[in-house]
């Protein structure tokens, strides 16, 4: 695969079909908008986000070569595309596997339930699970780290009903700051580093910036949080055997992907492949010790594979991603994309450009806001391409909608935190998103020219 092109050569690859005045550019756009809004109202209508824009992007791709006669640039055109996604997919499939395997081992529920037990007060609950998020987010990705620490949340938090909702909207906002200043932290930090635009240890520059994004809405609700502390639980849960290895697994998986990425030139899938190899292996060791351990107390052992564990990962996300990348590529080589960079970022600037991006993402989704500004590929400064890294990063977090993390704790919450609660709030996250443009413009001034 990696001899034919890479994704970050594919990125550079600019195909202009001209057809944005054509009536198959006016049907693909509108197939795009159809889907999305199909994806938004996907807990009302009951379809899984993957299959509009699985459709949407089968038939955009089937407009372009009709109307191309099935030219060599069309399929060349889609195999770019393709490969662009064959990285992120197989990046995102052992990121997966390794952290439904964590869970399968106990791992998170032992960390619940080590915060369930103690006696925190309700604000060391709010700025606990809040500054858990931020570190656990650009290691894991800020879906998983909200579920995680959302059960802790609602656990600790049952029958107080304005705790939870201040707690799990800080945990939002947290969970999106934290994956913004790290390349493992959300699905647009893994594309700018795949794309080579900021390398491994450059998001760091963006670290203060998002913290600041987390801190000045955090603060202004510490003050509306009630007072005295929730009754103890008694919970205790154990690790199962491997799940410290497991975890250790995953550390050196990360290692031999950076290493491998910084100093050896490979794509992070080759890392990160490399690691699921690892974890085989690991699983193999598991199973001999499951199987040993049931043997002994005379119950019927259970088979461990990895296999089965990656059978459980997030598939509709890791198709509604294809989705994605194929709808916005294939807007792309139309011509959409040319005609809104001229706009935006020819228009507006790209400091102004790029917080209007970050803002967008929070309607859209930050997934093909960044994808779209990565095909655009304006010619921006070190400094802007941080910037947008920051804003669509953060972005999100203005809307309870913008973030995988909001939707999936609108659905887990029971009703304690909804659109209107966390709208409620937007005011504190807007000033918080602000903050860390210019806390940004000002503390990397040296990478802009």
């Amino acid at each position: 695969m990696y001899l034919l092109t890479t994704a970050a050569d594919a990125t550079d690859v600019a195909t202009n079909f001209h057809l944005v005045a054509d009536p198959i550019g006016w049907l693909a756009l509108l197939l795009f908008v159809g889907a999305y809004i199909a994806v938004i109202l996907e807990d009302r209508i009951h379809v899984a986000k993957s299959k509009p824009v699985m459709l949407a992007a089968a038939l955009i791709w089937a407009l372009i070569a009709w109307k191309m006669d099935g030219s060599d640039l069309t399929r060349r055109a889609f195999e770019e595309m393709f490969l662009e996604y064959a990285e992120i997919f197989f990046f995102l499939v052992v990121a997966m596997t390794y952290v439904t395997a964590m869970g399968e081992r106990g791992v998170f529920e032992a960390l619940r339930s080590q915060l369930v037990g103690r006696r925190f007060s309700y604000t060391s609950l709010f700025w606990i699970t809040g500054t858990l998020a931020f570190l656990l987010s650009p290691v894991l990705d800020n879906l998983t780290t909200a579920l995680v620490m959302s059960a802790v949340i609602l656990a600790v938090g049952a029958g107080n009903t304005r705790f939870c909702t201040l707690a799990l909207i800080n945990l939002v906002v947290a969970a999106n700051a934290g994956g913004a200043w790290s390349a493992f932290g959300d699905i647009t930090t893994l594309m700018v580093w795949q794309a080579h635009k900021v390398e491994f240890l450059e998001f760091l520059d963006i670290l203060l910036p998002s913290l600041v994004n987390w801190l000045i809405p955090a603060v202004c609700m510490f003050f509306a949080l009630p007072k005295g502390q929730p009754e103890s639980l008694e919970s205790s849960t154990r690790v199962k055997r491997g799940g410290i290895s497991i975890c250790l697994t995953f550390a050196l998986t990360i290692a031999i992907t950076v290493i491998a990425k910084q100093w050896l030139g490979m794509p992070a899938a080759f890392g990160m492949l490399t690691g699921l190899a690892l974890l085989n292996l690991l699983a193999t060791r598991i199973e001999r010790q499951e199987r040993q351990y049931a043997l002994a107390e005379g119950v019927e052992p259970q088979k461990y594979s990895i296999f089965q564990i990656i059978a459980n990962a997030e598939w509709d996300t890791l198709l509604f991603f294809y989705g994605v990348f194929s709808c916005v590529g294939g807007l792309a080589v139309i011509g959409y994309l040319d005609v809104a960079s001229q706009h935006l970022y020819g228009g507006l600037g790209f400091t102004l450009a790029n917080s209007v991006m970050g803002v967008l993402s929070a309607v859209v989704d930050n997934i093909p806001i960044m994808f779209a500004v990565l095909k655009m590929n304006p010619p921006m400064d070190h400094g802007q391409w941080l910037l947008i890294t920051l804003t669509a990063g953060v972005g999100g977090s203005l809307l309870s909608i913008g973030s995988a993390a909001g939707v999936a704790l609108m659905g887990a919450s029971r009703g304690m935190y909804t659109f209107t609660a966390h709208l409620r709030w937007t005011w504190a996250i807007a000033l918080g998103y602000v903050a860390s443009i210019v806390v940004h413009m000002l503390l990397n001034a040296r990478h802009f020219t």
